[in-house]
């Protein structure tokens, strides 16, 4: 085919694309179904103009569209892997993994039932082997979500429920095509007497080996892409490469499946990248992706569905009853799903609330699109494929695909209208009356001083002073009349409101290079699970979300145990310094949440739901502080450290602004700001190195702050340093079991102890130690030792304390004066003697 007629039906798709959103918001569709039917039209129209042959110009025209190089492989290898990667690298990664279960139940699970219920309603009525019948399940389960997630973002359904539809989209795509290579190999290949359990053995290593190895691929990549962050150009093209090397290394060198690979690769970039990528060169990647994706997927619509007339020219009666029984199988293995599975995994606590009428606009938002096209397209080309199989494919995959997107995409949004999910609650509806009552209000405050300022001609100005006081009135009477709101909706509310501040606030800092995007990503995610917890629960969900900010969770539980068991310290390093720059950083961000209470939620919901909002921040900034507070006492100094970074990020973003409003002003240059910036960008590198925390400078600094090592020459200090380890337990943990003999002495450093003997209950502090005395007293009675609150304990095992005793007055005083306030005096010269 002419370079020049390529690129010229190249340049008409792209305007085509680009017209399809204007069109589909005229005519309020999803752009999806837009996209298709102009597929369509462009296939219909240039097979009319090739048979009627109207002009030369338009039958030349149409032999080239009709005759365009669209290939299943084309498909597969170019846009497949780029719409695939460009969703997994701009999803919400971490808040996709606090809902792991239900988003991984419902794709894989879906997938497989959807796939089984096809192919089985098909293999009796469809005259075609059964692993053909399961091949064509597998062609149609893969679901495109855009149009449901628009609908919900859209609509007052929690933000959660539409992460759980994205997610589980981008995992149910991957696993339905692993299934569906799975099948093909069976059929084209020919294996005589399949069995369903060949399946079982082999899908497995498709998904497991396929994530494994774009996970690794997406590590190299990232590391990579660290060391190119002076040329984010070089940076934009190395990741291009990533998702198509992966997918040929895994698809065609190791056997599993390329999209899973891709999809692996995708979420580790999304993961780690904003620890290793500056914020500027990450969000020019993202938006690079973005239009790769967009492209993409509206050309393999259009360009798939160009071929829909051709693939159906020969269609049956008896092709269009198979097609009904693919829907009817496929809505009820969905059905299954969404009211069986969905409300079981509710009742588990794994996944959220989803009303009735939120899964049926689920159900029938299920439109297949491009990939089930592209997919059924591989099987029509394939040589491979029995010429009875691949007619029955094609029809019925491109049949089923249009039933979804003409008459379940043209009547989805009055299927929302008809189960009422366009429409605000009674409580919405009220709240609303009531904001737009006090912002005009707010309004008319200023609009008359404004209107003076402009010099405007005073008649006029009064005028509309009066029709816009009109205006105000209608909206107070409005507001009266509307339903009451309960102080307990308005908490809630107001608390809804204080999180996305919150929000707001942590992005304003990210942006004035005060936050790292690695923090910054972990806060707004935290912000985002507080304001969705308060939707639901109210008060108590907004303390108890905000109380898991500061919770040991499992990583920082398998890092305490490397520590204190194999003293492995690198992971307990990182993470503590994580939490200690979170605490840090979030402090101003909940003192700054005050003055929003008193300028905006106070006037919207009054006085005493203000005084409570300012009651239960007090509260959170109370505990921050606190666990703030307790990692000062354990890790003396680095506090100090990441405050002093703080300082001076905020100082760099003030002297910035200062530099673009001269410029503004007109008092300097554009040249000399750019001269001054390199500067503030030179010390931005060097604040964005976050100071190392090293336990074992941290050990050295608790031993000399402890009162009974305090007057030890340094050496020694140094020496018994080298002998003690540092052990820290959170609340609850046991540390010495009734009647066990100890093995060591233990010295509180931070935190505090409980021992229980029989009724007599002791709780010791830092300063003091504990287990010295039951090694001392072979037949002590010993009770149980447990930690009260966060500890960092100093450990000394049996032969070291004993040698010291023999060597330290101030450690025999210690041990004398411990045993009298616990009522078990020991005797000086025995002690002396050991």
């Amino acid at each position: 085919m002419d370079i020049v007629a390529i690129v010229a039906i190249t340049a008409g798709l792209f305007a085509v694309i680009g017209l399809s959103e204007p069109l589909a918001e005229r005519l309020r569709l999803p752009a999806t179904v837009i996209l298709a039917l102009l597929g369509i039209a462009i296939g219909v129209a240039s097979a009319w103009l090739i048979a009627s042959r109207e002009t030369e110009m338009l039958t030349a025209a149409a032999t080239l569209i009709q005759n365009l190089p669209i290939r299943s492989n084309f498909f597969l290898y170019v846009f497949l892997p780029t719409l695939i990667f460009q969703v997994s690298l701009t999803i919400d990664l971490r808040r996709m993994l606090d809902d792991w279960v239900p988003i991984l139940l419902l794709a894989v699970v879906a997938v497989v039932i959807s796939t089984l219920a096809v192919g089985w309603a098909l293999y009796p009525v469809a005259d075609l082997p059964l692993m053909a019948c399961l091949m064509i399940g597998a062609i149609v389960s893969t679901t495109d979500p855009s149009a449901v997630v628009g609908i919900f973002r859209a609509t007052p359904a929690p933000l959660r429920l539409a992460r759980i539809v994205e997610g589980e989209s981008l995992l149910n795509d991957a696993a339905a095509i692993a299934l569906f290579s799975l099948f093909f190999a069976f059929v084209a290949f020919g294996i005589p007497n399949p069995q369903l359990s060949d399946v079982v053995v082999q899908f497995p290593w498709l998904m497991i080996g396929g994530s494994l190895i774009g996970w690794f691929a997406g590590r190299l990549a990232v590391e990579a892409l660290a060391r190119l962050d002076q040329h984010p150009l070089g940076q934009v093209s190395m990741s291009v490469a990533l998702p198509y090397l992966t997918y040929i290394l895994a698809e065609v060198g190791l056997g599993a499946s390329g999209v899973v690979a891709v999809v692996a690769a995708g979420l580790a970039l999304n993961f780690h990248a904003p620890g290793k990528i500056s914020p500027e060169n990450k969000a020019k990647l993202n938006d690079t992706w973005d239009l790769l994706g967009y492209w993409a997927g509206a050309l393999i619509f259009v360009l798939a569905a160009i071929l829909i007339p051709r693939l159906l020219a020969d269609v049956r009666p008896w092709d269009l009853f198979l097609v009904g029984v693919t829907v009817v199988a496929a809505l009820a293995a969905r059905a299954l799903i969404l009211f069986g599975l969905m409300p079981l995994l509710t009742r588990l606590k794994v996944s959220p609330r989803v009303e009735r009428r939120q899964r049926a606009a689920i159900l029938w938002g299920g439109l297949r699109g491009a990939v089930t096209l592209a997919l059924a397209l591989v099987v029509t080309e394939s040589f491979r494929i029995p010429v009875d199989i691949k007619r029955q494919v094609g029809i019925v995959a491109t049949g089923f695909t249009l039933f979804t997107l003409i008459v379940q995409g043209t009547s989805l949004r009055w299927v929302i209208h008809r189960l009422g999910l366009d429409r605000l609650s009674p409580l919405d509806s009220a709240l609303a009356a009531q904001v737009v009552a006090v912002a005009l209000q707010t309004v008319r405050e200023t609009v008359s001083d404004t209107a003076r300022d402009f010099g405007l001609a005073r008649e006029t100005v009064r005028d509309e002073a009066k029709r816009f006081a009109e205006r105000v009135d209608e909206a107070v009477a409005a507001a009266d009349q509307g339903a009451e709101i309960p102080d307990r909706d308005r908490i809630t509310l107001g608390l809804v409101a204080l999180a996305g501040r919150e929000r707001d606030l942590i992005l304003e800092a990210f942006r004035d290079g005060m936050l790292p995007a690695r923090l910054a990503t972990q806060m707004v995610a935290d912000a985002d699970r507080l304001i969705e917890g308060t939707r639901t629960g109210g008060r108590l969900a907004y303390l108890s979300t905000a109380r898991k900010a500061h919770r040991s969770n499992l990583r920082h539980r398998t890092a305490v145990f490397l520590h204190n068991r194999l003293r492995l310290s690198g992971a307990l390093g990182r993470q503590t310094a994580d939490r200690f720059e979170y605490l840090v950083a979030l402090a101003p961000i909940l003192r700054d949440l005050h003055s929003f209470i008193d300028t905006r939620i106070r006037r919207i919901h009054g006085k005493r739901v203000g005084d409570l909002l300012h009651d239960l921040l007090e509260r959170r900034t109370e505990e921050a502080d606190r666990a703030l507070d307790g990692l000062r006492l354990q890790f003396p100094g680095y506090a100090e450290e990441l405050e002093r970074r703080l300082i001076r990020q905020i100082a760099l973003s003030q002297e910035e602004r200062e530099y673009a409003a001269l410029v503004d002003d007109g008092l300097i240059g554009p040249e000399l700001r750019h001269a001054l910036t390199v500067g503030i960008s030179r010390r931005r590198g060097e604040l964005a190195r976050r100071p190392e925390l090293d336990l074992a400078i941290q050990r050295m600094a608790l031993v000399a702050a402890f009162p009974l090592f305090a007057d030890m020459p340094v050496d020694r200090r140094k020496l018994l340093m080298r002998e003690m380890r540092t052990v820290y337990v959170a609340p609850g943990t046991v540390l010495l079991k009734k009647d066990e003999a100890p093995r060591q002495v233990w010295f509180i450093a931070s935190g505090a102890v409980e021992q229980v003997r029989g009724p007599q209950i002791l709780r010791l502090g830092p300063g003091e130690m504990f287990g010295h005395l039951a090694l001392l007293k072979r037949n002590f009675r010993r009770g149980q030792t447990t930690a009260i609150a966060h500890c960092t304990l100093l450990t000394l095992d049996e032969a070291r304390f004993l040698q010291m005793l023999k060597t330290d007055e101030s450690l025999r005083q210690a041990v004398l004066a411990s045993a009298e306030k616990r009522g078990m005096p020991l005797d000086p010269g025995a002690l002396a003697a050991l």
